[in-house]
């Protein structure tokens, strides 16, 4: 081969390379500017109860909010059950979803799932009810106003009752929005001299249960004037042993939610009042939380939504 072959031997191969070596490029910067689609975003909702027409709303809002953003909810519920619950977090940590939204069974129990979640790098947001575990991180807490609430309904017993007689509470003291309430309902019912606090006994927040444990105060505290039952399942139960016992209109009931069957009670006068909450509003400000702090924006530690007394004039 003469050199004059090797010389155009060599300009074509640097040739063939020089447009290899372009299309590359140009491939490389096509693909560099055509836009790549976002993984979608899922959060993993674990709540007390789907049954409960407050959590029906508390997750309507939720479902909203987050189709609003294009996020995908995987959600379940504890049903009371902290130990049920805690299995639904640990899935939750095994599919490594973006964020978890939990409204606790227990405030104190379902901490060391809280922990595992903060440990694997996944932010927890608590909706309605606060989780008051040491040690744990919550990035941000979304509720109602239970302590303002609990001061409304002391104020609408101290009303029912002209400000003299005897109290009872139907508590569910393991949880803690109905903490606040309580602790707010006896701030408030301090202030009027007029009135004891005789009984506090635990319902569990649901109907058959507070049904006997009202039965109990009515039998240990006969000359009782009112029940405050923290949720409506424990005033309609106080309700139904207050009839059961032929006091109705001795006894003045009044709850906190005010669900369709309570207005209706309500309406018709069994029922005295009830402090009213916006869990759809819960359930959108949540998603809001986590969507601002998932973007690296500010969040507030706690956002409180007030409260308000539904009266039998509001029902009419």
């Amino acid at each position: 081969m003469t050199k004059l072959h090797v010389a155009l031997v060599l300009c074509l191969c640097t040739a063939v390379c020089l447009v290899g070596g372009c299309s590359k490029k140009e491939q490389q910067s096509n693909k560099d500017t055509t836009p790549q689609p976002q993984a979608k975003l899922t959060i993993g909702v674990s709540l007390l109860t789907r049954t409960h027409p407050f959590y029906q709303e508390l997750e309507a809002g939720l479902k909203d909010a987050a189709a609003a953003n294009g996020y995908e909810l995987l959600i379940t519920a504890g049903e009371f059950d902290v130990a049920r619950q805690k299995d639904q977090l640990q899935e939750f940590i095994v599919r490594k979803v973006n964020a978890i939204i939990l409204a606790p069974c227990d405030s104190k129990s379902i901490g060391t799932s809280v922990k595992a979640a903060n440990d694997a790098g996944i932010p927890v947001f608590t909706a309605d009810i606060a989780c008051l575990a040491e040690g744990v991180k919550v990035v941000t807490h979304v509720a109602s106003d239970n302590v303002a609430g609990g001061r409304l309904a002391a104020q609408a017993v101290a009303r029912a009752i002209n400000g003299t007689g005897k109290v009872a509470i139907i508590d569910h003291p393991e949880v803690e929005s109905v903490i606040q309430r309580v602790k707010g309902f006896e701030e408030e019912i301090a202030k009027t001299p007029g009135i004891q606090i005789v009984a506090k006994l635990s319902g569990r927040g649901v109907k058959d249960q507070a049904f006997r444990t009202a039965e109990d105060i009515l039998q240990a505290h006969p000359d009782v004037t009112a029940i405050f039952g923290i949720n409506d399942d424990s005033a309609l139960g106080a309700l139904a042993a207050i009839e059961k016992a032929g006091k109705a209109g001795k006894v003045m009931v009044i709850g906190f939610d005010a669900v369709p069957e309570a207005r209706a009670a309500i309406k018709a006068g069994k029922i005295y009042a009830d402090v009213i909450q916006k869990p759809n509003e819960i359930g959108r400000q949540t998603i809001e939380a986590v969507k601002t702090y998932i973007s690296g924006g500010i969040v507030l530690p706690t956002v409180l939504i007030p409260c308000a007394l539904f009266t039998q004039q509001d029902a009419n």
